[in-house]
C-alpha cells in the first residue's frame, strides 16, 4: 500500500514547487514472537525461553520502551538479564536522532542473537503506521505512535494467549502524561524503575538504573551552590552577540578548582578563558561544551602553579571550601602574568561518558548513598547509590553520570558494572582501554565473514594486474617481535649507473573493500595500538600478522613506491604499480646493522649497504632544508615470559638502520603525498605539522638563556641549526636535554583533506605537503591514501565517498581523534609498566636532570630509565620550608639552594601504593643536600665492593 502526500514549497527564486512524498506500507510485517500463530516467519527473534522473571508480571511478556528509556536507561537495557524487547523503528530513528553513542549500543544489543531483542518497523506497517494530527508536536506524535504499537502488538497475540504462559506485552515509559494516556488505552504499563526493580532474577540490576527527573532532586539542601545555567535560547542569543564565547572545557588535572575553556576562532584566531572557582566551573565536565562569559579586566588571574587536588572526605556546601578555593585564587592572583578570565553560564552539549574508577564507601553505617573517585583526575567525584559498598570495596567499576543539581558539590550517577580487583593487570588494561576510548571488543562475526578463505593463495587473474617483483632482492628491517611487517625495501645497480630504489608497502586495501564491515570497523578503529606486551589489532589477524604481513620467503600483493637515483640521491624519475613480491629476508634494526658492518657481500646486504648510503645523504638533504631533528625517551620493557611483569627497563637505542627506514618512509610519504594531490586536489588526504605560536617556544628560551646559549625559533632551519651548535661545556646531555625540551613546544600533527584546508606545511619535516602511506596495516589514513593512489595510477575504481571532501574531512576528524587516544593509551601502559617494574624494587637512587620549574616543586628527568616524577617541597601536614618562585627564571629557592632548569640532581625513586587507584612514582631529593628537605640515599653496598663501569 502506499501513501503520498503533496504540498506546494516557494523556491528562492519566487517560483513554487509541487513536492510528492511517498510512503509505503504493508501488511505482512511479521511481530517476531515464535508463539505467534498469525504471523508466517522463518526465525522468530522473540523467544518463550528464555524470558525475565518479575515479581509485577509472573507471565511470559515481552517489554517495549519508549525512546527516553532507552536513552537513559541503556546500562540497563545491555544487561543480559534484560531479553524479549521489543524495538519499535519509532523509538530507534528518535534514539539515532537524539544521540549516536547511545545508538551504536542499542544496534550492537540488537545484532546480539541470546538478548532476543527484536525491531519492530511499525512506521511501515499498514495498521501501526499513524499521521500526525493538527497542532500535535512531533514528540506527542511520537509517543501516540508507541502506545498505538503497543496496542496492536497486545491484539495481535491475544490468541496466542489461548494458552496459558501466552505472551503480554508491558510497556516502560517514565512520562506520566504518556503512561497515563497509555493505562486510559489499556495497555500494561509501568515505570522503568518500578519495573526493574520488581525483577527477581538480578535485584542489583536496580544500581544501574539512571536517575531520573524527579529522583535528581532527592537530595535536597537549603542552600544553592552553583548558579542556574541560562536556557539554550538565551545562550545562542550571547553567543551571537558576543556577549558569550562558546568553548570546550578542558580540567585541569593537578587543581580540581581550575579550568579553561578552548574558544575555536577563525583560523588561527582562537583563545583559552581561564576558569577558576567552583561557582565559575559551575557542574561543567571536562570535554562538555559550554558557553562562558569573561569577568571584567580588573578580575582576571593568571593559571595557579600549586598542585590541588579534591582528595579528602565528602563535602557538601559546607563552609571548609570557601577557604581553600580563596587560598587558591590569592596564590594565582599574586602572579605577573593574567590571562583572559570567566564563568561558566550555561551548557550546551553535555559530553558525558561512563567512566572508571573506585567507590569510596561512606562512613555511615548501612548507607547506599556513596561517592565514585574517577581514575581520570579530571572527571569530578559522582554519587551514587547502590547496596553493593562491601562487594565492590577494591573493585575499578564503571560510573555513568545522570545529572548535577545546583544544590550538591557532586553529580550524581548510577553504577554501570565491576571491571575486576584494583591492580590486576588484566582490570588495569581494561581501565586502560576504556578511559582513552581505544576499541578492543573482539571482530564481530559481519567483520570476519570479509576475511578471504583460507588457503590463500595469488591467483593467475591477480597476478597478471600486477608488476611482478619476485625477482628483486626485497627485505624488511623492524623491532624484534614484530609480526605487522607492512613495508620492505630494496636497492640495486642499473645499467645506466643510477640505482633503483624501491619502497614496498603491504596492500591492504586489497582485502578491505570500500563500506564492509571491515572496513567500517577499521575506520572506526583507525589506528593499531600498542601496549607494553599486547597490541590491539586494526585489522583482524588473518590479515595484520599474515596475508598483510611482507614476511620472509612467501609471496605477497604490495603497492610499491620505486624512483631511480642517482648516487647523490637525486630522484631522476618515481613510479607507483601494485606489484607481487617475495622479500628475501625479515631482519631487526641490530641484524641488519650487523650485515652492513660485516665484510659479507651477499646480495641483501648490498641492498642493505646502498641503503644505508642513500638515507645519510636524504637526511643531510632534509636538515639542511630545515627538518627538525627532537629528542623524545622512549623506553622498552623486557617482559618475564611466564608472570608478563617488566622484568628490565632501558632505553631504547637507536642505531644508523632504523635512520634507513625512516629516510625512505618519509621519502615514499612525500612521493605519494604530491602525486595524489596532484590528480586529486580536493579530496586528498595529507598530514601537516602546524608551526607552533611564538609563546610555545618560552620555556625552551628560558632553558637555554639560563646556560648562555641563544636559541632561534624564526623558522623551523632556525631553530634546527641553533639546537645543531647548541653546547655548554662539560655538560654533554644539555643538547639532549634541549631537544626533548624543543620536543615538547611543538603542536601535534594531523590528517585533514586538501579540499578543507589551504595549509599543508608539515613544520617538523620541512615538507611541503606530506601524507602516509608506508603503514595501512596499523593506521586506516594509509588505507585511504592506497585507494587514492590506486585510482590516481589506474590500479583500481574509485567511489562516492572517496571523492567527498565533506566526508575526508569528518573521517579526518575521526581518525586525529583514535590517533591522539592511543598515544595517551600507550603512555598510560608505559606508566603502568614503570610501576610494576619498581614495586618489588624497593628505593632507588639515581641521578636526573630538572626538566621544569613549578612553583612547589621541581620535575625531574632520569635518563637511565625515561622517567620523570616530581620532587615536592611543600609539607601537608607540618610547616613546610621557604619556598620563592621566579617565574621569569624559571627559578624556585628552596630554603638557601635555588634550583633552575636543566641543573643535575640525585633522587630516590619509589613506588608510591598508599592511594591503589593513583598509585604514582615518588621521587625524594638526596642532593643537593638542603637541610630539612633533602632525604638520606637509601642503604646501598659498601663502595668498595661495587664494581667499576666505564661511561
Amino acid at each position: 500500500m502506499l501513501k503520498s502526500k503533496t504540498f506546494v514549497k516557494k523556491t528562492r527564486a519566487g517560483g513554487v514547487m509541487k513536492i510528492v512524498r511517498e510512503h509505503y506500507l504493508r501488511d505482512d510485517i511479521w511481530c517476531g514472537s515464535d508463539i505467534c500463530t498469525e504471523c508466517k516467519h522463518e526465525c522468530a527473534v522473540l523467544q518463550r525461553d528464555p524470558f525475565i522473571e518479575s515479581n509485577l508480571c509472573s507471565y511470559l511478556h515481552y517489554v517495549i520502551p519508549d525512546t527516553n528509556v532507552v536513552l537513559h536507561q541503556i546500562d540497563v537495557l545491555e544487561n543480559p538479564v534484560i531479553c524479549n524487547v521489543i524495538i519499535l523503528q519509532t523509538v530507534l530513528q528518535e534514539v539515532r536522532h537524539r544521540s549516536a553513542p547511545v545508538y551504536k549500543r542499542l544496534k550492537d544489543i540488537i545484532h546480539e542473537k541470546e538478548k532476543h531483542f527484536y525491531t519492530f518497523t511499525n512506521e511501515h506497517h499498514k495498521e501501526t503506521f499513524i499521521e500526525r494530527e493538527p497542532g500535535e508536536s512531533a514528540n506527542d506524535r511520537n509517543d501516540r505512535a508507541i502506545r498505538v504499537a503497543a496496542k496492536w502488538y497486545s491484539q495481535h497475540l491475544e490468541k496466542s494467549r489461548a494458552e496459558a504462559d501466552g505472551p503480554k506485552v508491558v510497556l516502560l515509559t517514565n512520562d506520566q502524561g504518556n503512561k497515563r494516556k497509555a493505562e486510559e488505552s489499556g495497555l500494561l504499563v509501568y515505570r522503568c524503575e518500578e519495573y526493574i526493580k520488581s525483577l527477581i532474577a538480578n535485584p542489583e540490576l536496580v544500581d544501574c538504573l539512571a536517575l531520573s527527573n524527579d529522583d535528581k532532586n532527592d537530595i535536597t539542601s537549603s542552600k544553592m551552590i552553583f548558579p542556574e545555567h541560562l536556557p539554550l535560547s538565551r545562550i545562542q542569543a550571547g553567543i551571537k552577540s558576543g556577549t558569550f564565547l562558546q568553548g570546550t572545557f578542558r580540567a585541569s588535572r593537578d587543581n580540581y578548582l581550575e579550568a579553561s575553556v578552548f574558544v575555536q576562532g577563525e583560523g588561527e584566531d582562537s583563545t583559552e578563558v581561564l576558569i577558576q572557582g567552583l561557582q565559575n566551573l559551575n557542574r561543567a565536565v571536562y570535554q562538555d561544551l559550554v558557553a562562558v562569559q569573561l569577568l571584567p579586566r580588573n578580575q582576571w588571574v593568571a593559571p595557579s602553579s600549586i598542585v590541588l587536588q579534591d582528595e579528602g572526605a565528602a563535602k557538601d556546601d559546607n563552609e571548609e571550601d570557601k577557604d581553600e578555593e580563596a587560598e587558591s585564587l590569592r596564590m594565582s592572583a599574586a602572579e605577573s602574568a593574567r590571562k583572559p578570565t570567566g564563568k561558566v553560564v550555561g551548557i550546551i552539549k553535555r559530553n558525558w561518558r561512563p567512566y572508571c574508577g573506585m567507590l569510596n564507601p561512606s562512613q555511615i553505617k548501612e548507607s547506599t548513598r556513596h561517592l565514585f573517585t574517577p581514575a581520570d583526575r579530571r572527571i569530578p567525584r559522582i554519587r551514587i547509590e547502590t547496596r553493593q559498598a562491601s562487594t565492590l570495596a577494591g573493585h575499578r567499576i564503571m560510573v555513568a553520570m545522570d545529572g548535577w543539581p545546583r544544590h550538591s558539590r557532586y553529580p550524581n550517577g548510577h553504577f554501570v558494572r565491576s571491571l575486576g580487583n584494583a591492580g590486576d593487570k588484566e582490570t588495569e588494561q581494561e581501565v586502560l582501554l576504556l578511559e582513552h576510548d581505544v576499541p578492543h571488543q573482539a571482530f564481530t562475526q559481519a567483520v570476519l565473514s570479509f576475511l578471504p578463505k583460507m588457503p590463500w593463495v595469488i591467483t593467475p587473474e591477480e597476478m597478471a594486474r600486477r608488476e611482478d617483483l619476485r625477482h628483486l632482492t626485497v627485505c624488511s628491517v623492524d623491532p624484534p617481535g614484530c609480526t605487522d611487517i607492512d613495508d620492505a625495501l630494496h636497492c640495486r645497480d642499473l645499467d645506466n649507473g643510477n640505482l633503483e630504489v624501491g619502497v614496498h608497502i603491504a596492500d591492504v586495501s586489497h582485502f578491505i573493500r570500500p563500506g564492509n564491515a571491515m572496513d567500517i570497523e577499521a575506520a572506526n578503529r583507525g589506528t593499531t595500538v600498542y601496549l607494553c606486551g599486547k597490541r590491539i589489532d586494526m585489522v583482524p589477524e588473518l590479515l595484520s600478522s599474515n596475508l598483510c604481513s611482507l614476511r620472509s620467503n612467501v609471496e605477497r600483493l604490495a603497492f610499491s613506491c620505486i624512483w631511480e637515483m642517482n648516487h647523490k640521491a637525486e630522484i631522476i624519475k618515481t613510479r607507483f604499480t601494485k606489484s607481487v613480491i617475495n622479500s628475501k629476508a625479515s631482519l631487526t634494526y641490530a641484524e641488519a646493522q650487523m650485515m652492513i658492518d660485516t665484510t659479507k657481500n651477499d646480495d641483501v646486504t648490498k641492498s642493505l649497504r646502498g641503503l644505508n648510503k642513500l638515507a645519510k645523504i636524504l637526511k643531510k638533504q632534509r636538515i639542511k632544508k630545515g627538518a627538525l631533528t627532537l629528542s623524545s625517551l622512549e623506553v622498552r620493557f623486557h617482559i618475564d615470559s611466564e608472570t608478563h611483569d617488566p622484568i628490565d627497563l632501558q632505553t631504547k637505542e637507536l642505531m644508523e638502520t632504523n635512520s634507513m627506514v625512516e629516510e625512505f618512509m618519509l621519502l615514499a610519504n612525500i612521493s605519494v603525498a604530491q602525486k595524489i594531490f596532484d590528480e586529486f586536489p580536493d579530496c586528498a588526504l595529507l598530514r601537516k605539522h602546524p608551526a607552533p605560536p611564538p609563546s610555545n617556544y618560552d620555556i625552551l628560551l628560558k632553558a637555554s638563556k639560563s646556560k648562555g646559549v641563544e636559541i632561534h625559533t624564526d623558522s623551523a632551519k632556525a631553530l634546527a641549526d641553533s639546537l645543531d651548535v647548541a653546547r655548554v661545556d662539560g655538560f654533554p646531555y644539555f643538547n639532549t636535554l634541549l631537544r626533548i625540551l624543543a620536543t615538547r613546544c611543538m603542536m601535534q600533527a594531523v590528517y585533514f583533506c586538501s579540499g578543507m584546508d589551504s595549509d599543508f606545511l608539515h613544520y617538523g619535516l620541512a615538507s611541503p605537503i606530506y601524507t602516509h602511506f608506508t603503514s595501512p596495516i596499523r593506521r586506516y589514513a594509509d588505507i585511504i591514501v592506497h585507494r587514492l593512489l590506486a585510482v590516481a595510477v589506474g590500479a583500481d575504481s574509485t567511489y562516492p565517498d572517496l571523492m567527498d571532501k565533506q566526508k575526508q574531512a569528518a573521517l579526518s576528524n575521526n581518525l586525529n581523534y583514535r590517533h591522539k587516544m592511543s598515544q595517551y593509551a600507550q603512555r598510560a601502559s608505559v606508566a603502568f609498566h614503570t610501576q610494576l617494574f619498581f614495586k618489588s624494587r624497593g628505593i632507588l637512587n639515581e641521578d636526573g636532570f630538572v626538566l621544569f620549574v613549578r612553583k612547589n616543586a621541581i620535575i625531574v628527568l632520569i635518563p637511565k630509565f625515561g622517567l620523570e616524577g616530581t620532587v615536592f617541597f611543600d609539607a601537608k601536614d607540618k610547616a613546610g620550608p621557604a619556598l620563592v618562585f621566579d617565574e621569569e627564571g624559571p627559578t624556585l629557592k628552596v630554603e638557601q639552594h635555588t634550583f633552575r632548569l636543566f641543573d643535575k640532581v640525585k633522587v630516590t625513586i619509589s613506588l608510591d601504593a598508599s592511594n591503589i587507584q593513583h598509585q604514582k612514582i615518588r621521587m625524594s631529593l638526596i642532593e643537593p643536600v638542603i637541610a630539612g628537605v633533602s632525604v638520606p640515599p637509601p642503604d646501598v653496598e659498601p663502595q668498595a665492593k661495587k664494581p667499576k663501569l666505564d661511561r
